[in-house]
């Protein structure tokens, strides 16, 4: 009589964890349905993102690197002085 017992309180739990999920989900999905989907901003500033800067490949090493950190050497893009005297 004890294992039925303990079988339908298992039963009972495990029905009342889906059923609690499924609530909890229906309630998530029902606020941003609310809400506009905006990224957070904190409170006073502005979501203006700042001009990108164009990337160049140094042509020694591979690695990319701001365009304002260039140095030309030999009609290339590198990185660094030391890559251009290689």
């Amino acid at each position: 009589m004890t294992r039925v017992l303990f079988w339908l309180a298992l039963v009972f739990l495990v029905l009342f964890a889906i059923r609690s999920k499924i609530r909890g989900m229906q309630q998530r999905a029902r606020a941003q349905q609310q809400q506009p989907s905006q990224p957070f901003t904190p409170p006073g500033r502005t979501r203006e993102l700042p001009d990108a800067e164009l990337m160049l490949c140094c042509a020694h090493c591979g690695v990319y690197y701001p365009a304002s950190e260039n140095v030309q050497a030999k009609g290339h893009d590198y990185c660094s002085h030391a890559h251009a005297t290689l």
